[in-house]
């Protein structure tokens, strides 16, 4: 079973649920606007991807942050609890499956680890 987390309207989402369907691979769908980001996961996947691949520091919600928060998102400590107060800078889409974690979408990603 795919888990895919993201939010609804991001273009990225979209795209990676459209080629789920494409595949008929089935996915549950966790939308951070409405259920939240769990700090544990969040965690999980840091020691798994890395932070910066967890970390979204091109979207708007990132930039508008203070600097002092900013910071905080460059330690992986500290940036688990920011990424759960502001689940926006969380790159997105990401998808737990039997095999691991995929960070974003990126089709030939996708297919070597899911097809």
């Amino acid at each position: 079973m795919i888990h895919l987390y993201g939010i609804p309207n991001c273009d990225t989402v979209k795209k990676a649920r459209t080629w789920l369907d494409k595949h008929g691979l089935a996915a549950t769908f966790h939308d951070y606007k409405k259920e939240g980001a769990d700090g544990e996961r969040l965690a999980a996947w840091i020691a798994a991807a890395g932070l910066d691949a967890v970390v979204n520091r091109k979207g708007t919600t990132f930039r508008a942050l203070a600097e002092e928060d900013k910071a905080r998102a460059a330690d992986s400590h500290t940036a688990v609890a920011l990424l759960v107060q502001h689940p926006s800078i969380i790159k997105r889409p990401i998808a737990e499956h039997a095999g691991g974690v995929l960070v974003g979408f990126k089709e030939e990603e996708w297919s070597a680890a899911l097809l």
